[in-house]
C-alpha cells in the first residue's frame, strides 16, 4: 500500500509527466531492451522505431499517476493492457525487469535533485501496487485459458492446414493444433499471440483472428509489412504442413451484445477482426452496415466473402471506398471516406453501436465523423495502439 505522503510524491510529478513523459519512456526502453535480452520478446521493433510504443507507454503512466487515488476510474486501460500481455506471455518474473529499468530512468531523466530518493521509493512502491494488480489479473485469464474446453497455458504447436492469398498485401493462414485436440473458443474481436525464433532471437506477435470460433482452429489474416520481419517471414516462409507455436486468445475490444443496428467500418487489414464479429451479427439478425476502404480491388481483402455474405442476408449492407482506385475497379465511392458519404451509409436513425479499425490516420477521421453523424460516443469502439487522446489531435 502506497502511504499518504508517497501518494502525494506522485501526485507531484504529473506536471513532469505532461511535459517529458515521452523522453522518459523512451529512454527506458532504450535501456532496457539494449541491456536485457529476456524481455526483449516481448516488445515489437516497429513500434519501437516509430515511437508508439513509448507514447503508449508515457500515456498509461501518466493516467496512473493522476487516478493514484481512484484506480477504478483508469476504466478500460487496465484490461487493454492485461490482455496484450496475456497474448505475448508477460510473466511474473518480467515485472521486476520493468521495474528496476523505469525507476532507472526516472532518475536518469529527470536528475537527482528533482528524482530524489524519496521520490524514487514512492514510484517503487506505486510501480510494484500496480504490478501486483496486473499480475493477479493476468493469472485469472492464464487460468480460464488453461481450464476452459480446448485451452492451454503457455505455447501450443498448429500446423498450417492452409494458406490463402485475400488480396496482393494480406494471406490468411489456417491453423489447427498439431495434437489434433479441440481449440478454445474466443470472442469476435480478439487476437492471438505467436513466438517464433528468426535469426536466432526470439520474437513475439499479436494477430486479429479473423474467422468465427469453430472449436477445431483458428484462421489469422497477415498483410506483408515492407520491413516487417514476422509478417515477411510468414509471407515467404511459412508453408502448408509448417508449425508454428501460439498462445490462447486474448483482447477485450470484443462486439458486445445488442439489438441496435451495427455498423463495422475498416480501413486496410483492419478489416480482419470485423470478420468474426460480422458472423456473430449476421447469426444473430442483426442489422449490419460494413464499410470498407482500401487503396483499390488489388488490395481489397475478402471482397468476395462479404459479397457472399450480403446475398445469405437481407439485413446487411456493404460499401467500399477506394483511395487511389485503379482501371476497371468497382467502388462504391472514390476518394477518402467523408461525413457525406458516411451518413449515407450509416442508418438513418443514428442510434447504433460502431465499431472501427484501421490505419491512425484513418482511424482519427472516423472518430470525428461519427461523432459529426450524431452517434453517441459511448457507442464508438475502436482499438488502437497508443494514447488515445491522439485520435482526437
Amino acid at each position: 500500500m502506497l502511504s499518504p505522503t508517497q501518494r502525494d510524491l506522485i501526485k507531484a510529478t504529473i506536471p513532469l509527466l505532461e511535459t517529458g513523459g515521452e523522453a522518459l519512456t523512451t529512454h527506458f526502453y532504450g535501456l532496457m531492451l539494449t541491456e536485457n535480452e529476456q524481455v526483449q520478446p516481448l516488445f515489437n521493433q516497429a513500434h519501437q522505431a516509430s515511437g508508439n510504443q513509448a507514447r503508449a507507454l508515457a500515456n498509461a503512466v501518466l493516467m496512473y499517476a493522476k487516478h493514484i487515488d481512484r484506480l477504478e476510474a483508469l476504466g478500460p486501460l487496465v484490461g487493454q493492457i492485461v490482455h496484450k500481455h496475456v497474448a505475448l506471455q508477460v510473466l511474473p518474473e518480467h515485472y521486476p525487469i520493468v521495474g528496476h529499468y523505469l525507476l532507472r530512468a526516472i532518475r536518469e531523466v529527470l536528475g537527482a535533485e528533482v528524482a530524489t530518493d524519496e521520490i524514487l521509493e514512492a514510484w517503487g512502491a506505486a510501480y510494484q501496487m500496480l504490478a501486483d494488480i496486473l499480475i493477479g489479473a493476468e493469472e485469472s485469464v492464464y487460468a480460464a485459458n488453461e481450464s476452459a474446453p480446448g485451452g492451454w497455458r503457455g505455447a501450443r504447436t498448429f500446423r498450417v492446414a492452409d494458406k490463402v492469398r485475400e488480396s496482393a498485401e494480406i494471406v490468411s493462414f489456417h491453423l489447427v493444433p498439431a495434437d489434433g485436440g479441440a481449440v478454445v473458443d474466443f470472442q469476435p474481436g480478439q487476437y492471438i499471440g505467436m513466438t517464433l525464433v528468426l535469426d536466432g532471437k526470439e520474437v513475439r506477435r499479436n494477430y486479429s483472428l479473423s474467422r468465427a470460433a469453430d472449436g477445431v482452429g483458428y484462421r489469422i489474416s497477415v498483410k506483408q509489412q515492407h520491413q516487417g520481419l514476422v509478417s515477411n517471414h510468414l509471407h515467404n516462409h511459412v508453408h502448408v504442413g509448417d508449425t508454428l507455436e501460439l498462445f490462447a486468445p486474448a483482447g477485450d475490444f470484443t462486439l458486445q451484445v445488442s439489438d441496435k443496428p451495427l455498423a463495422l467500418i475498416s480501413a486496410g487489414v483492419g478489416i480482419t477482426p470485423t470478420l468474426p464479429m460480422l458472423e456473430q451479427a449476421l447469426a444473430s439478425g442483426r442489422e449490419v452496415h460494413f464499410i470498407h476502404c482500401a487503396r483499390n480491388g488489388q488490395v481489397h481483402a475478402f471482397r468476395e466473402l462479404i459479397a457472399e455474405k450480403q446475398q445469405q442476408h437481407p439485413q446487411l449492407r456493404s460499401y467500399t471506398c477506394y483511395s487511389e482506385a485503379l482501371p476497371g475497379d468497382q467502388a462504391d465511392a472514390e476518394g477518402f471516406l467523408s461525413r457525406e458519404l458516411l451518413e449515407q451509409w450509416l442508418p438513418a436513425e443514428r442510434d447504433l453501436d460502431a465499431y472501427f479499425l484501421g490505419p491512425k490516420p484513418f482511424m482519427a477521421q472516423v472518430k470525428q465523423l461519427l461523432r459529426a453523424a450524431g452517434v453517441p460516443e459511448a457507442q464508438s469502439h475502436y482499438e488502437f495502439f497508443g494514447p488515445a487522446a491522439a485520435l482526437d489531435a
